[in-house]
């Protein structure tokens, strides 16, 4: 064996500075028989040099998958004024990108530690004691072997309830792939897209009805990507849904329940018309943008016409549970007349069929009940909670990094993968976040290469704003981050199936046993050991007879 080779766990990060001999070792754990269980392995000559190594997977589960940890770099890793709970505030390279393996393998060295993340699929296992062994060779060679045990357990992760979004932005594939707009290749990666984030628990997807307005710069657009077609003929408006119709189905398809539109009016104020395209007199122009009073008579007609369409589009597709409006995100106080009056209008021609959405961080805000289902920021949830506001969502952003949870590069795993205990425990209904796969500078000024910028041009902290790359025949490449926020997600799935055998005041009171504070999204212990126990535990509960 010429190589050194540890089990770790999916919560290490390993940094191009990391020693091999800091790293605690992790052979052995339990899963449920319907989840997907990640864990690393790590590697590193203890001599000087280099070896070119092939990955060999051997085991009794049939769906084992290997990847290799990638590093890219950040500019900005963290504001200023972070809190203590970060690996790092240098800039620099972090593990982030899961490399498929290449053909010609990957590099093992002595002067740095080289990780492999896998990832064991237990659906279809028998429940029993598994072994995963990966070898490294180099030809023939065998340099080192490693051995991880998975007891897969006679118990079963519940379904997924959390309604959960990450923002997808159609109009990022359409520009780093260089297709035309709603093609076949566009929806063709479009669907791989879905997929990629249907099998990471995303069950719900930012439908551009029109091209959303969101970070794009005032007097500037994006991309057109706009799912309704509109002929403009005087006053009047004719609506044609086909491309909404394949954009349902395409999602279904993938996995994808629940369908929020993209806001109605532009971002940080509902002051504008968001972008919208028509044909008019034979010529397809631009009909409403940051030009248009989001008040004036002209938009509000467009808009009264609008609804009733798509009300009876989705009734007739049996879609009126699955369809949330958006009005305008993140409003403040100072918003609050504008916001209601277009909330009004939503209401009157919507009624109470359908559900909007709108992230808001005051309480004041919901009380006049602008918002009946508010998006709260996790450090801002409190008093929501405390008034016991009804089928709560949540959601965090570059906002929310001090003490809670998050998913930024330069964040430790644990701050990742935790806020699926916190959503449990306050049976918060749905989760948003805006970054699936921002491929653009802040304000959408300019496209990025995210494999080279990763804090849009030193906007936000490095992971932010996507959790996916894109991959070379329109694939999506998934990052370290994604994959650990699925942990999350089911750890929250363990944790709602074992309350259907224990109960909900048991299952908190495990969660908080032991804890010199309770749980809370600005409180939870900084330790990897501590929810891999807490993980452990609820699989016994669930196996039990």
């Amino acid at each position: 064996m010429k190589i050194l080779s540890k089990c770790i766990s999916s919560l290490e990060k390993v940094m191009l500075s990391t020693s091999f001999e800091s790293l605690a070792e992790y052979n052995e754990a339990t899963a449920a028989k319907n989840e997907k269980f990640n864990f690393q392995i790590a590697y590193t000559l203890p001599q000087t040099g280099r070896y070119k190594v092939s990955v060999d997977i051997a085991s009794t589960l049939e769906k084992v998958t290997a990847r290799a940890v990638g590093y890219v770099p950040s500019m900005m890793p963290c504001y200023d004024d972070h809190d203590d709970y970060v690996i790092t505030d240098e800039p620099g390279l972090f593990p982030d990108v899961l490399e498929p393996i290449s053909p010609n393998g990957f590099a093992v060295t002595g002067n740095r530690v080289s990780v492999l993340w896998i990832t064991a699929d237990t659906n279809g296992a028998l429940p029993a004691m598994h072994h995963i062994k990966i070898r490294l060779r180099a030809g023939e060679e065998i340099l080192c072997e490693t051995v991880f045990r998975l007891n897969v357990l006679d118990a079963v992760l519940a379904e997924q309830e959390l309604i959960y979004t990450n923002w997808f932005h159609t109009d990022c594939l359409c520009d780093r792939y260089n297709v035309e707009t709603f093609s076949d290749e566009h929806w063709r990666i479009i669907g791989n897209y879905m997929k990629t984030a249907a099998d990471h628990g995303m069950n719900m997807i930012l439908t551009p009805i029109f091209t959303p307005a969101l970070d794009t710069a005032v007097g500037g657009e994006r991309t057109t990507v706009q799912l309704v077609d509109v002929e403009k003929n005087g006053d009047r408006y004719t609506f044609g849904l086909e491309k909404l119709k394949k954009w349902i189905a395409t999602a279904t398809e993938s996995g994808i329940k629940y369908f929020e539109l993209a806001p109605l009016y532009t971002q940080w104020g509902a002051t504008n018309a968001p972008k919208i395209m028509a044909t008019e007199n034979g010529e397809y122009k631009r009909i409403f943008g940051w030009e248009t009073d989001a008040y004036g008579e002209e938009y509000v007609n467009f808009l009264s016409q609008l609804f009733p369409a798509l009300v009876d589009f989705f009734k007739k597709e049996n879609m009126c549970d699955k369809v949330y409006f958006h009005i305008s995100d993140e409003p403040s106080a100072d918003h609050i007349d504008r916001y209601k009056k277009a909330a009004d209008l939503l209401r009157k021609n919507i009624g109470d069929d359908f559900k909007a959405i709108d992230a808001l961080s005051s309480y004041e805000f919901y009380k006049t009940g602008a918002v009946r289902t508010p998006v709260v920021a996790t450090n801002h949830a409190k008093p929501f909670l405390e008034n016991n506001v009804p089928d709560l969502w949540c959601y965090y952003c570059c906002g929310q990094y001090k003490q809670t949870a998050n998913r930024f590069m330069a964040m430790p795993s644990l701050r990742n993968r935790v806020l699926g205990v916190q959503l449990y425990k306050f049976n918060i209904k749905g989760f948003l976040h805006w970054g699936y796969n921002f491929w653009n500078s802040q304000l959408s000024l300019e496209r990025i290469d995210p494999y080279s910028v990763t804090d849009a041009r030193e906007a936000y902290p490095s992971g932010d704003a996507f959790v996916v790359y894109p991959g070379n025949n329109g694939e999506a490449i998934c990052s370290l981050r994604y994959e650990v926020f699925y942990d999350a997600i089911q750890d929250l799935m363990a944790l709602t199936a074992l309350e259907k055998k224990i109960g909900r005041e048991a299952v908190i009171k495990m969660i908080d046993s032991g804890l010199s504070e309770e749980l809370h999204f600005d409180s939870f212990p900084h330790d990897d050991k501590w929810l891999l126990g807490l993980r452990e535990a609820v699989n016994k509960k669930l196996s039990e007879k």
